[in-house]
Order: C-alpha cells, then sequence, then structure tokens
C-alpha cells in the first residue's frame, strides 16, 4: 500500500486527491494546504488527515503530488526530496532552469522519482497521433483559453503552451536550430498571448500559439509529413486523418477508447513508484520542455 500526500487542495490538487482516493494499492493520508479550512472539507472528503503545513506530513506518506503556485515548486519539492519521498509536480517543473536542474540532480542523487504533470502526455489522442506519426514536416498548435485568472503568476508559455512544446519535443527527434516568437501582455502584467515559431536542425517547423484571453477554448494539434496530415483534438480525444490514396484525399476518424488524463497520469506515477521505474515525463523532459517555453519568453520580451 502506497501512503500519498497532496500538498496545495486548489482547482488542480483537488482532483489529485479525489483520483487517489479511489486507486487501489494506494492510501490518501494527507492534504496539506496553507488555507486550513479548505484543507480540512477536501480531507474529510475524502477520509485522510489535514494540514496546514506541509512539511508535518512527511512521516505519513511515501510519495506526493505538489499543486502549489509554480514559484513555490523549488522549495516544496526540494523538501521533499530530502526526506526520501517519490513526487509528481504540476508543471512547469520550475520557474528557472537553475531550480529545475538543482532538483533533477537531488532526485538522481537520492533515487528518488520525480515526475512533472505534463498532462497531456496521457491523453489517448496523443498516444493515438504519436503512434501515427513519421517524420514530420511542419506541426502547428493551437491552445486558447478564456481569462480565468489562475497560473496568472507565469506567462502563458509556462502557463499552457508549455503543453504543447513537450508535446512537439516528444514527437520530433532533433534539436532546435532557431526560434523566435512575439507576444503580449492583456490583463495580467506577464504574457497573456504567446505565438511561436521553432524551426529544427532536421528541417521540421513547428508553429505554436497560446493565449488565456480567448473567447473560446480551442485545444488543436496538426502534423503534415509525407502523404498525410493527421489533426488532434485535444478536447475530444480524437483524430481526423487525411490520406492521399491513388491520387484521391480520404479522410478517417479514428477515436480510441476515452479516458481521464490525469487518472491515466496518477496511475502511471503510482507504478513508477512501485516498480522504482523512469516516468514518461521526468524532470530531464520538464527541464527541456521548460528550457523552450523560457526562450520563447525571453524572445518576447526583447522584441522591439
Amino acid at each position: 500500500m502506497i501512503r500519498v500526500g497532496v500538498i496545495g487542495i486548489g482547482s488542480i490538487g483537488i482532483h489529485h486527491a479525489r483520483i487517489y482516493s479511489g486507486l487501489d494499492g494506494v492510501r490518501l493520508t494527507a492534504i496539506a494546504d496553507t488555507d486550513f479550512t479548505k484543507a480540512q472539507e477536501a480531507a474529510s472528503k475524502y477520509n485522510c488527515k489535514a494540514y496546514d503545513d506541509y512539511l508535518q506530513i512527511m512521516a505519513n506518506v511515501d510519495a506526493v503530488s505538489i499543486a502549489v503556485p509554480t514559484v513555490m515548486h523549488y522549495q516544496v519539492v526540494m523538501d521533499f526530496l530530502k526526506g526520501n519521498k517519490d513526487i509528481l509536480v504540476e508543471k512547469p517543473i520550475t520557474s528557472d532552469l537553475k531550480e529545475a536542474e538543482g532538483l533533477i540532480s537531488e532526485a538522481d542523487k537520492r533515487g528518488r522519482i520525480l515526475q512533472v504533470g505534463h498532462l497531456e502526455r496521457f491523453n489517448a489522442g496523443v498516444s493515438l497521433i504519436s503512434s501515427m506519426i513519421d517524420d514530420p514536416k511542419f506541426i502547428e498548435s493551437h491552445r486558447l483559453s478564456p481569462f480565468l485568472g489562475r497560473g496568472t503568476d507565469v506567462d502563458v508559455t509556462l502557463d499552457l503552451m508549455i503543453h504543447d512544446i513537450d508535446i512537439i519535443l516528444s514527437l520530433v527527434d532533433s534539436d532546435i536550430s532557431d526560434l523566435r516568437a512575439t507576444g503580449a501582455k492583456v490583463l495580467t502584467d506577464n504574457i497573456d498571448v504567446s505565438h511561436a515559431w521553432i524551426e529544427f536542425k532536421n528541417g521540421c517547423i513547428a508553429e505554436v500559439v497560446a493565449s488565456r484571453v480567448s473567447p473560446e477554448k480551442i485545444r488543436q494539434l496538426n502534423v503534415f509529413q509525407h502523404n498525410a496530415y493527421l489533426s488532434l483534438n485535444y478536447q475530444r480525444q480524437e483524430v481526423l486523418c487525411y490520406k492521399n490514396i491513388s491520387d484521391k484525399i480520404e479522410m478517417e476518424l479514428k477515436k480510441p477508447a476515452e479516458k481521464e488524463p490525469l487518472r491515466e497520469q496518477l496511475l502511471s506515477f503510482v507504478e513508477c513508484v512501485r516498480n522504482r521505474s523512469k516516468p514518461l515525463v521526468s524532470g530531464h523532459e520538464g527541464k527541456e520542455a521548460l528550457k523552450v517555453a523560457l526562450r520563447i519568453s525571453e524572445e518576447i520580451r526583447n522584441e522591439k
């Protein structure tokens, strides 16, 4: 029985608690949040103990999900690594590369699991389109959301775009040769709209768009390769495939069995803890996505 805790019980952390409480072989033992009333309400609902200081749960857990604001990731994750716990931290891994490297080094030194919560890797549609891609030539992604007022402690590149950056890096087996970006602050003091153009050494090009001030919610990934066009709708977890067969364009809609990505992610994390195996998105993959996201933000800030 793996004892788990959840640190930060906001809009994301509450779902970690919900899912852990129903997993076989897992016991949700603790919830910690600086808002003790909120922690108590969640703990009562999911039959575990509530704390307002996350350090107090150290002796009661084997592994934790950390869903606190990004600026707190480094300190909270490091404390649990030094307590020899396995960790799933929400994306982005940290807000700067030096902190990310510090966490990765500590996890490696102690032999601990460090998984980063890039949720879309566990989307059934992503798994499907990944199996269909062979030498992509051009990729475009759009991740647009209405303004919700959360995640605004960081740029939209770290809040939303980093999901697609991680997916694209997993699909293109090549280093980046050039990167250009433009964007703007709209409703917050951080970048709210971002448009990036990424060129890879193998010739593939990716156009990545993210906004948290859109009138509608869009989650789309389009991949163009030889003789095929693949279009993924993240929300519906389905892929449209267009192919040229005997000079005739044929379309096929493929929809795998729909699954809750967060549940799949937590199941995968628990298995990594149990089997001491490498996560699908370890700290290293989290750092690479962060590196590109920070570079895009820097390009936007340096615009004249």
